[in-house]
């Protein structure tokens, strides 16, 4: 554990690319009822346009936007640093989870995208797998979906997930306690901001955009601002094995 340092986010994030995804996927959960795996599927409304194809600059497209750019994230939880430059599909990013003064650098790497219409409905969005490192182990899917018969956009999350081997017993106890009421909170609160954002947009405010800095690398979403907590943050960097 150490004071969070300029460059640290920039480095953790180049080392991603010696990690590799920390779960076998032959055991990924063919049900809901795995009991080895906690088996999310949520959804929320976040606008509605004219039935058929997306409206251009309407809510499908401005949802889209949200979620390519991560900017849906409450940021006083969790923080993705990336590069916006690199393709979508591979791209490694890193999460900065924050939990009172701690800063938890973990890494995911992009694995799928879907970008199709099919049953009805027009579909686009991205899928994350975790690194050896993570707390957690599992596959999170972000889409948004238009129902092209009632014109309704939602925001759809898929994921399954469980605790990686935490080596450090604080972390694992956390963990244990907080780890899931904690993910739970993200789940309804990444709903409840894209379905702010594309409002927002429909008033005429600017969606957020990546800022990347001189190095190229992004801290998403782009109004996280500071913490009342950063003066005396520490950083624990990859604490999963």
């Amino acid at each position: 554990m150490k004071r969070p340092a300029p460059g640290d986010r920039r480095a953790d994030l180049d080392g991603l690319a010696a990690r590799g995804v920390n779960f076998d996927d032959a055991e990924s959960p063919t049900d809901t009822r795995d009991p080895r795996w906690h088996v999310d599927h949520g959804r929320a409304l976040v606008g509605t346009e004219p039935p058929g194809d997306p409206v251009p600059d309407g809510p499908w497209e401005r949802a889209c936007a949200v979620l390519r750019d991560y900017q849906f994230t409450a940021p006083n939880r969790l923080r993705g640093v990336f590069r916006p430059s690199d393709p979508l599909l591979g791209r490694d990013m890193l999460l900065e989870g924050r939990f009172g003064p701690m800063r938890f650098h973990l890494g995911v790497r992009v694995t799928g995208l879907v970008d199709e219409t099919v049953d009805g409905r027009r579909v686009w969005g991205w899928t994350y797998e975790t690194l050896h490192g993570h707390l957690e182990e599992g596959r999170l899917t972000y889409e948004v979906v238009k129902d092209l018969a009632t014109g309704d956009v939602e925001f759809v999350i898929r994921a399954f997930s469980r605790p990686a081997h935490i080596p450090n017993p604080l972390f694992r106890l956390g963990f244990g306690l907080f780890g899931r009421a904690v993910q739970l909170e993200f789940y309804h609160r990444a709903g409840q901001r894209v379905r702010e954002l594309v409002a927002d947009a429909a008033a005429g405010r600017p969606l957020p955009q990546p800022l990347p800095g001189a190095d190229g690398v992004t801290v998403a979403p782009q109004n996280g601002g500071r913490h009342w907590t950063d003066p005396f943050a520490v950083l624990v960097r990859h604490p999963g094995v």
